[in-house]
């Protein structure tokens, strides 16, 4: 088992050798606009899993998806020169839900703020239930307030309505 620290410093290094290498070396009319977005390393070093976004329709992501397979072999190699490990990790590419995940997020808020707004307007017209000011009042009973505009503390009594 390796160290997790190590494991994520080979994942880092194989995300960027996998940027670098589709950017630069793979020379395919099929491969969209890709991003890699995080690439996984298990414990033991064996295995890499590389995540990816594609932005486009449904069929460039599928045509980079066939892409990635097709030249996992070269990619893998590129990777093994690049960190120097003694094996080499398996790679797999799995498309990333990130995309559709920020869609679906942004589709909630708007439809939030939409709800929001019709509330809004429903409140905007409408009155409190019961009397304007529903809580109790003291009442003063010989009429008289203190210097300071308010009624004794002695001679007031609380009204019950």
């Amino acid at each position: 088992m390796a160290d997790p620290a190590r494991a994520r410093k080979i994942a880092d290094r194989i995300k960027v050798i996998v940027a670098e290498h589709l950017e630069f070396r793979i020379k395919d009319e099929r491969l969209g606009f890709v991003t890699i977005t995080d690439a996984r390393v298990t414990g033991d070093l064996q295995h890499a899993s590389v995540f990816y976004t594609v932005f486009g329709s449904d069929e460039e992501r599928q045509a980079t998806a066939q892409v990635l397979e097709a030249n996992k072999g070269r990619i893998r190699s590129a990777v093994g020169k690049g960190i120097g490990i003694r094996l080499t990790p398996s790679i797999e590419f799995i498309a990333d839900a990130l995309p559709e995940g920020a869609a679906h997020l942004e589709d909630l808020v708007a439809q939030t703020r939409a709800r929001d707004e019709e509330l809004a307007r429903a409140a905007a017209g409408a009155r409190h239930a019961g009397d304007a000011d529903p809580y109790r009042k003291p009442v003063d009973r010989d009429g008289e307030d203190d210097a300071d505009g308010t009624a004794d503390a002695a001679a007031t009594d609380v009204e019950v309505r």
